[in-house]
């Protein structure tokens, strides 16, 4: 190619137009593709005040990533909601009305070890903290804490941690690093079902009646409040009572 004709070629590809780029066509709103939901966290609520229940219920219900996903009022309607429900985390009261919480909590550990417990209750913490913790429950928080500590034990436990309170949790550590336990409480050295014996007494229950919801017989009632007055070193039926309903108000 001579070179007169190398830059007439030249001009000619110079002058040639560039191709538009490709642009992003428009999406319609049909079009658009919407991110999915972050998934809420479904939590039970196991309590046998339906005033609490709702209360709890519109608590959590306004969290962005919270969401309760059934009720019960007792163990049996517990243990069937967990398996209709598939919660992520049961909210377990000491006081329900065919059961011990410490009790139920141990039943959900074993039939359903990977769903979570945190145990809410009106009781002193210093009397079942440390009970909730060894049956399974992954905290113990008091319903007297404010609505925020409430809903922190829940995501804390949520997130893979143990919830308990600056007092509690120093006392536990306290106990693994071998420093003795002091005095305690009395009902310390109550088995768990002499304990769930202990509050029904408290409760007002009679024998007979804490034999039936507990569907065992009289005698072993009476056998282990026998267990309790020695324990607790206490003479009479009327004065462990008493001490009963005092531990109860606490």
């Amino acid at each position: 190619m001579s070179k007169s004709e190398q830059t007439a070629h030249a001009k000619v590809v110079a002058a040639k137009p560039k191709a538009p780029k490709a642009s992003a066509p428009d999406l319609t709103e049909a079009q658009a593709v919407v991110a999915p939901a972050p998934r809420k966290s479904r939590i039970l609520i196991i309590d046998d005040h339906p005033i609490v229940r709702e209360r709890l219920g519109e608590l959590i219900n306004q969290e962005p990533d919270l969401i309760v996903c059934g009720e019960a009022d007792d163990g049996r309607s517990a243990m069937e909601a967990i398996e209709k429900t598939l919660p992520d985390l049961a909210l377990v009261d000491i006081s329900l009305k065919d059961t011990y919480g410490i009790e139920l909590v141990k039943d959900i550990k074993n039939q359903h070890p990977k769903l979570l417990t945190l145990v809410l209750s009106m009781h002193e913490e210093s009397l079942y903290a440390e009970r909730a913790l060894r049956a399974g429950a992954r905290g113990y928080i008091t319903k007297q804490e404010a609505s925020r500590k409430v809903i922190g034990a829940i995501r804390q436990v949520l997130g893979g941690g143990i919830y308990a309170s600056e007092k509690m949790a120093g006392i536990l550590l306290g106990r693994v690093a071998g420093q003795p336990k002091g005095d305690g409480s009395p009902t310390d050295r109550l088995s768990d079902r002499e304990m769930e014996i202990f509050q029904l007494l408290g409760s007002g229950l009679a024998v007979r009646e804490i034999a039936k919801r507990l569907h065992i017989s009289v005698k072993t009632v009476e056998a282990h409040r026998t267990h309790i007055k020695e324990k607790l070193d206490i003479k009479t039926s009327p004065e462990l009572l008493r001490y009963a309903i005092q531990s109860s108000l606490r």
